[in-house]
């Protein structure tokens, strides 16, 4: 069997039932395509605009501001402010809203683990970019400095 855990960034029993976001904790039989399928295709019809405002919360409550991730969200996606704001106002679904991105190329820099799971060893190409996503939250709001989060080459010091 195949565990398949797609819990909110967010974290917290509490903001399960308050928010209506699919949350998925399933066991999977790997056989049983249409199993996975149908989790899935909860996952990525979930509107990004009911998950922005937990981003939001998530990395005010530990310190950092709104425009740091959206900084975070506009480098991994390579959107501006404006296409940001529509799809944070809007219907959009993480499937739609990850189509538009044209994706950052150092992307694939970003390593780790979110709820279990290895980033850089997901297959499904949507759900690693939600998972890029959900770790670049994550590290913002552990406090990392944002040259790192964002994957900033590092400075030489020359004496």
């Amino acid at each position: 069997m195949l565990v398949w855990v797609f819990r909110h960034l967010i974290g917290g029993h509490g903001l399960r039932a308050e928010l209506g976001v699919v949350l998925v904790s399933e066991t999977i039989d790997p056989e049983t395509p249409l199993a996975y399928a149908g989790i899935v295709s909860r996952i990525f019809g979930t509107q990004f605009s009911a998950v922005y405002p937990l981003y939001v919360a998530k990395v005010e409550r530990k310190g950092r501001t709104k425009m740091e991730l959206d900084q975070v969200i506009m480098w991994l996606t390579g959107f501006d402010d404006t296409t940001l704001r529509r799809h944070a106002q809007g219907g959009t679904t993480f499937e739609e809203f990850f189509a538009e991105a044209p994706m950052n190329p150092s992307a694939s820099l970003i390593t780790g683990v979110v709820c279990g799971i290895r980033v850089e060893t997901i297959e499904d190409p949507l759900m690693q970019k939600i998972r890029y996503l959900d770790k670049l939250v994550d590290e913002i709001a552990k406090g990392k400095p944002l040259e790192k989060v964002l994957r900033a080459p590092a400075t030489t010091r020359t004496a």
